[in-house]
Formats: structure tokens, C-alpha cells, sequence
């Protein structure tokens, strides 16, 4: 799993969900709201993915997700019951639990990714592989370095036009840098 997310991040991140989301079931709210107001239960709360996969665990939906209301997981079983989670949740505060969210635009936002974490009982047919994470990283430091060359080249075709020369020598040292960097 990936480094712990600090309960104070946690929190925010709670308030500004709900400031921003309706959901589909109000126990929901409840819930959250009462992750809120104690901190040793939030302590051992993890935003993840593919939450039905973890040992016990909760998923909770906005109104404009497409996906199921509320599902509460321990174990074998699987309620759609909030009220026997909620309960749960109090009788059992020392006990991981793995919460996922469905809302729109959840894999981009960045609030949300300041929590999640990585699921540590995802099957390994599911995870990314390392080869795959340094691929992807790679990716998307060449896409940065691409990106970058082309606003130099954009800015610097900008001071040739308005004949500002220090401008373009400082740019023209930059693209230089970064098309080293590339290389590298």
C-alpha cells in the first residue's frame, strides 16, 4: 500500500466532497459525516478503488454516478443496508475499512487522489505491473518534455516577430536545455 494519507487530508478531503456532491442513499451522508467527528475510526478509513475486493469495505455513490446507490462488504456477505454498516463502522472503529467513491470524474480529480490509495487486496490480474508504471511514467515525462518544446518554440516565434532579442536568446537557451534533457 502506499504511504499513509494523514487524517487531517482525509477530512478535507470528506468536507469538500460533501459540499460538492449529492448522494444517492442520505445514510451515506450520515456516515461520512460521522467519519468526520472521529478521528480514530478516520484513522483506519482508506479511499481505494474496486473496494468490493477488501475484507470489509463500503461504496457510496452521487446522484449523477451511474453506479450502484451503497454497498457495504465484511467478509462473505454484502448488504445494501447503510443502518447495519453504520453500525458496523461504530462497533468496530479499530478495524480497517476501505471506502470507494462513484462520483463523475473520480480517476481525475485531484482531491480524490490526494486520499485514494492503492487497493492491497486488488487480484494481480487487475494490478499494473511495474513494467507498465515505467512505461507509462516514461510516457509521460517524453510528453512533458514535447510539450514544453512546443511553447518555447511558440514563444520564441513570438519575440522574433516583435524583434524582442533578449527574449528570444533566453528561449532559444531554454529549448536548447530541454531538447538536452530529451536526449537523456
Amino acid at each position: 500500500m502506499t504511504a499513509m494519507v494523514p487524517v487531517a487530508a482525509k477530512k478535507d478531503f470528506v468536507r469538500w466532497f460533501l459540499k460538492r456532491y449529492k448522494l444517492k442513499r442520505r445514510e451515506c451522508v450520515w456516515i461520512l459525516n460521522y467519519l468526520l467527528s472521529h478521528e480514530a475510526l478516520l484513522k483506519n478509513v482508506h479511499f481505494t478503488d474496486e473496494a468490493h475486493y477488501c475484507p470489509r469495505a463500503m461504496v457510496i455513490s452521487t446522484t449523477r454516478s451511474e453506479s450502484i446507490p451503497f454497498r457495504f462488504y465484511k467478509g462473505n456477505l454484502m448488504t445494501a443496508d447503510a443502518e447495519k454498516s453504520f453500525h458496523d463502522l461504530r462497533l468496530h472503529e479499530d478495524e480497517k475499512m476501505y471506502i470507494q467513491l462513484n462520483f463523475p470524474d473520480s480517476h481525475t480529480c485531484p482531491h480524490y487522489a490526494s486520499v485514494r490509495e492503492e487497493n492491497p487486496f486488488l487480484p494481480s490480474y487487475l494490478q499494473v505491473s511495474e513494467t507498465d508504471r515505467r512505461i507509462a511514467q516514461q510516457l509521460v515525462e517524453e510528453s512533458i518534455i514535447t510539450m514544453t518544446e512546443e511553447v518555447l518554440r511558440k514563444s520564441i516565434d513570438e519575440a522574433l516577430d516583435t524583434n524582442d532579442k533578449e527574449r528570444f536568446i533566453a528561449l532559444t537557451k531554454m529549448l536548447q536545455e530541454t531538447a538536452i534533457k530529451g536526449e537523456q
